[in-house]
């Protein structure tokens, strides 16, 4: 299929024109005019660069691509080698982060809630890209910690009684751990985020509220997966996930 069909179709799926982003959502850098093989990843790493043109991809889709407000508008270095293996090899790069975040199939929290047994009530937080619900029945917070491990193949750091009785979570993905706030003030037991700030403990701690570091990455793995595998059947493209493990 043609490349500005795949982009126009996927943008307007993820309502990318609704989001205000730290980053352009989207072609970030122009490759081949026609994609058969689709590859996608969390981060456009050079380790998944090299692997996707190695898997001959014509394009990688990614949630955290290039371009972030406030870096250096330079291309040295890192940087450098990244678009030169991109350009040299014409592949496209698409990059989808806080729509691929906030979508309610495709996106990292709605995977999340399949991957976690959660049902979605609501949304919360900027952009209303955190989700807010309930686990299919009740659990102690040590249960749900041992389900996180097991399911997201990384062990939280957990702050909170292991024995308490949890009925409303909330959750997002990624490095929301200013969003506790937030979702102590919508009345859950506990709050499950990628990542935590010394802060957040004490909040935690003050408010009550439980809280869940499940790993930056590992709770970001999934929604690029749903897209691309959507994407796939859609259009009939060649889809594989390049998986670029990090301990945060």
């Amino acid at each position: 299929m043609r490349t500005s069909d795949l982009v126009d179709y996927t943008g307007r799926v993820l309502e990318v024109s609704r989001f205000r982003d730290y980053c352009p959502n989207g072609l970030q850098v122009e490759g081949r005019a026609e994609t058969h093989k689709l590859a996608t990843g969390v981060t456009a790493s050079l380790s998944v660069l090299e692997r996707a043109v190695a898997a001959g991809a014509d394009t990688l889709l990614v949630h955290h691509g290039y371009f972030w407000k406030n870096e250096p508008g330079v291309v040295t270095g890192p940087r450098r080698a990244r678009l030169r293996l991109l350009l040299s090899n014409d592949v496209n790069l698409l990059a989808y982060h806080l729509p691929l975040d906030a979508h309610p199939e495709f996106g990292n929290n709605a995977e999340l809630a399949r991957l976690l047994d959660l049902t979605i009530q609501g949304w919360f937080g900027d952009q209303g890209i955190a989700a807010w619900g309930a686990p299919k029945q009740p659990l102690t917070l040590g249960a749900f910690a041992e389900m996180v491990e097991e399911r997201l193949a990384r062990p939280p750091l957990v702050i909170g009684s292991r024995e308490r009785v949890l009925r409303r979570v909330a959750w997002c993905s990624g490095g929301a751990q200013d969003f506790l706030g937030e979702a102590v003030e919508l009345g859950v037991d506990a709050f499950l985020t990628g990542e935590v700030s010394e802060r957040t403990v004490h909040l935690s701690r003050e408010t009550g509220v439980a809280f869940l570091a499940a790993g930056h990455h590992a709770t970001e793995r999934y929604g690029v997966q749903a897209l691309g595998a959507h994407l796939a059947e859609r259009f009939g493209l060649v889809h594989f996930f390049m998986d670029d493990e990090n301990p945060v």
